[in-house]
C-alpha cells in the first residue's frame, strides 16, 4: 500500500463527494430504468474516475465494490424479469472492466506519485552538484591569491631581496617555486574545467597554421623533453617536406591542448624513448597525432580516458590529476574536432585530435 494519499481541505472533499454522488445517482437511475440487457453501467466509470486521485485508495476500493454490486444487481432489478446467459455474461464482463480500470487508474497514479518522487529526488541531487561545482569553483579562485603570494615570496628571497642566499638554499627555494607554480596550472585547469562546464567556452577563432603551432609546442617542452633524455620529432606523414596545415582555431586554447599531448607523453615515457608528432591531412581534415612508446594503453579504458578525474591505468609511469585530458576534450569539441587515443603495438599510445581544414 502506498503511503502517499491526497489531502484535501474539508470543503472540498464534501464538494467532491456531492459530485461523486450526484454523477453515481444520474447512472443508478439510467441503468435501472433501461431493460438488463442494456448495460449502461460502464458509465460507472465517470464517477470512479473523478474519484481518482481526490480520495483515499480505501474509498475507491469501497466504490468499486459499490459500482460492481450496482451493476449485478440490475440482473434482477427493478424488472425482475428472466434474464438470459448473454445478459449475465454481459454484466459479468462489465463488472470486470470496472473492477480492471479501477486497479489500473490506481497503479498509473501510483507510477505517477513514484514518478515525481524520483523527479524531485533528481532535482534535489543536480542542484546539490551544481552548489558542488559553484563552491570548487569558487574555491579554486580563492586558492589561487595564496599560491601566487607564495610564488611572488620565493621569487623576492630568490632575487636576494631579503639578503644574500647560498647555493643549497637556492635550490631548495628553486624546487619550491616549482611545485608553487605547478599547483598554480592545477587550480588553473581545474577552474577552466568548472567556467567551461557552467558558462561554455569562448573562442577567439582566427586562421592558424597547424605546423607552426604544433613546432613552437615542441620547442616549449624541449627542455623537459632533454632532461628526461627524450627526443622529439616532427614529421609529415610519409613526406619529408614542411607544408602549412591551415585551420580556423583558437592559438591559446589549441596551445594548451598540444602541450597536454606532449607533457602527457613525455611523463608516459622511459629514458631514451621518442616521442613524435605526425601531422597529416585527408583532404576534409587537419590531424595531428602525438605518439609514445610508454606502456600503452587498456581497451577497456579507452573511453574513460578523457572523463574527468580519470587518470589512467597505474602502470603508467606518470600520474597527474585527470583533468588535462578532460580540457583538451572540451576545447577540442568547442573547434568542431575529434580527439581520441588507442594503444600502439607492441608499446606505446597514441593520442589525437582532428580539426576541420581552413583555407587562408
Amino acid at each position: 500500500m502506498n503511503s502517499m494519499q491526497p489531502t484535501f481541505s474539508y470543503p472540498w472533499r464534501r464538494r467532491n463527494l456531492v459530485a461523486i454522488a450526484l454523477s453515481l445517482g444520474i447512472v443508478v437511475v439510467l441503468d435501472f430504468s433501461t431493460p438488463a440487457d442494456y448495460v449502461i453501467s460502464y458509465l460507472y466509470l465517470c464517477p470512479l474516475l473523478f474519484a481518482m486521485g481526490r480520495f483515499p485508495r480505501k474509498f475507491i476500493l469501497g466504490l468499486t465494490l459499490v459500482i460492481i454490486l450496482l451493476t449485478l444487481l440490475n440482473l434482477g432489478l427493478p424488472h425482475y424479469a428472466s434474464v438470459t446467459f448473454s445478459t449475465i455474461l454481459n454484466r459479468i464482463l462489465a463488472s470486470v472492466a470496472l473492477a480492471v480500470t479501477a486497479f489500473l487508474c490506481d497503479r498509473n497514479i501510483i507510477y505517477a506519485q513514484a514518478i515525481a518522487s524520483q523527479k524531485a529526488e533528481i532535482q534535489s541531487k543536480n542542484q546539490l552538484a551544481d552548489l558542488r561545482e559553484d563552491f570548487a569553483g569558487t574555491l579554486t579562485h580563492d586558492l589561487k591569491t595564496p599560491v601566487l603570494g607564495g610564488i611572488s615570496t620565493l621569487d623576492a628571497f630568490l632575487q636576494g631581496e631579503f639578503g644574500e642566499i647560498t647555493n643549497s638554499q637556492r635550490q631548495v627555494l628553486m624546487t619550491m617555486e616549482r611545485s608553487h607554480q605547478t599547483s598554480l596550472k592545477l587550480l588553473d585547469t581545474l577552474l577552466d574545467v568548472y567556467r567551461n562546464d557552467t558558462k561554455g567556452l569562448e573562442l577567439k577563432l582566427e586562421p592558424i597554421d597547424l605546423t607552426e603551432l604544433v613546432e613552437e609546442s615542441a620547442n616549449q617542452v624541449a627542455i623537459l623533453a632533454r632532461h628526461r633524455q627524450i627526443q622529439i620529432t616532427v614529421r609529415h606523414g610519409n613526406s619529408e617536406f614542411r607544408r602549412s596545415l591551415w585551420v580556423k582555431a583558437d592559438a591559446f586554447q589549441l596551445q594548451r591542448v598540444l602541450m597536454n599531448l606532449l607533457v602527457n607523453a613525455i611523463n608516459h615515457s622511459r629514458r631514451g624513448d621518442r616521442v613524435e608528432v605526425v601531422l597529416e591531412s585527408n583532404g576534409f581534415q587537419q590531424i595531428v597525432k602525438v605518439l609514445d612508446q610508454g606502456a600503452g594503453l587498456n581497451l577497456d579504458e579507452l573511453s574513460q580516458l578523457f572523463q574527468r578525474f580519470y587518470q589512467g591505468r597505474s602502470d603508467r609511469q606518470a600520474q597527474g590529476s585527470g583533468l588535462g585530458l578532460y580540457l583538451a576534450r572540451q576545447i577540442i569539441t568547442a573547434h568542431q574536432g575529434t580527439i581520441w587515443a588507442e594503444s600502439r603495438s607492441p608499446k606505446g599510445a597514441m593520442f589525437a585530435i582532428q580539426l576541420p581544414i581552413h583555407s587562408p
